[in-house]
């Protein structure tokens, strides 16, 4: 693992990508408005809010990576986060979730309804910018992405609250909800510098494999975190009965006890304010938590190989880091 990992990696990448990262945000900011107000005023709290714009900054570094000097990529990062943001606003009202990095979420504070809506507003903010980019072939990975996403979210719907659900069933659903994403942002910077297909799939194994890496570490943390470092309401997860991998790999190692627990408070829902400690606990004693960090960092290790295509320097050595970036986050 290269060293700068953390919160030093973010930075590192963000200083490289500032001038286009300026740019994005203020397309991003241009492109919400409407003259329904209630959009860009729900709008604006969730993009606003900032999260890390890791998948734009992505797309930014990947069209560096690969000697881009033209403006597509701007357009097209800013499109890569319209479509991050829907999920999140659709995840949320599916989820019933209170918190979104920390604050109030969208549905939280101005209800279902408007959270669905203003996310389709922002899916088709994003198919404008595609349109607008005038590439068939850019058009046909994001819009591919877009599907792979929702197909992952019904996956999960559907696995939610069955303790049966397999290892590779679960590795599909963070396929979809989140690895297509990572995937086809740092494409699409190959696809804008016209380079050649070998160079477009390393980066999408770099994005893909990045994706897993961070989804893994992601379900880790619903069960380790303080609620303050993870921007999230902590077990969220496990009151919502979802089957991640530390829940599996408890489940697997438990007795007859431990999986009849896992089938009440999951299955059943039948969940007593001191089960999530209880969780926690299971987890813990069954080391699930460091096999599924150590799982996410075996992601890692094949998205740095990806990346050993393209010659050493500042750009390929900050997205390196950021892989460390999304793996330290559970250290």
């Amino acid at each position: 693992m290269p060293a700068g990992g953390g919160e030093d990696a973010l930075v590192a990448l963000m200083a490289l990508v500032q001038t286009d990262l300026e740019a994005c945000n203020r397309l991003i900011v241009q492109r919400m408005h409407s003259p329904v107000a209630l959009i860009p005023q729900l709008a604006a709290h969730i993009v606003a809010a900032g999260g890390k714009r890791l998948r734009p900054l992505l797309t930014l570094a990947a069209a560096q990576l690969c000697g881009y000097h033209g403006t597509r990529h701007v357009a097209l990062a800013a499109c890569v986060e319209f479509i991050h943001t829907a999920t999140l606003l659709h995840d949320d009202v599916v989820d019933e979730s209170a918190l979104r990095r920390g604050r109030a979420s969208a549905n939280a504070l101005f209800g279902n309804k408007p959270s669905v809506l203003v996310g389709d507003f922002l899916f088709a903010r994003a198919f404008q910018l595609m349109t607008d980019d005038g590439s068939l072939k850019v058009l046909a990975i994001l819009s591919q992405a877009a599907a792979t996403i929702a197909e992952g979210e019904v996956l999960q719907l559907v696995t939610q609250n069955d303790i049966s659900t397999t290892e590779a069933q679960y590795l599909q659903v963070i396929e979809g909800k989140t690895a297509a994403l990572f995937a086809a942002a740092t494409r699409i910077g190959a696809v804008v510098a016209d380079r050649p297909e070998a160079e477009e799939q390393a980066l999408d194994a770099f994005g893909h494999n990045l994706g897993i890496a961070f989804q893994l570490v992601d379900d880790a943390l619903d069960y380790a975190a303080e609620q303050e470092r993870l921007g999230k309401t902590v077990g969220d997860d496990f009151r919502e009965g979802k089957i991640t991998l530390p829940v599996l790999l408890a489940h697997a190692r438990g007795d007859a006890p431990e999986r009849e627990f896992w089938r009440r408070t999951l299955e059943d829902k039948n969940q007593e304010p001191e089960d999530l400690a209880t969780a926690q606990a299971l987890i813990q004693r069954h080391g699930a938590l460091r096999d599924t960090v150590a799982r996410a960092q075996s992601y890692g290790d094949a998205a740095l190989t990806a990346l050993a295509v393209f010659p050493d320097g500042p750009v390929r050595r900050a997205m390196a880091g950021i892989v460390a970036f999304c793996i330290d986050r559970a250290r």
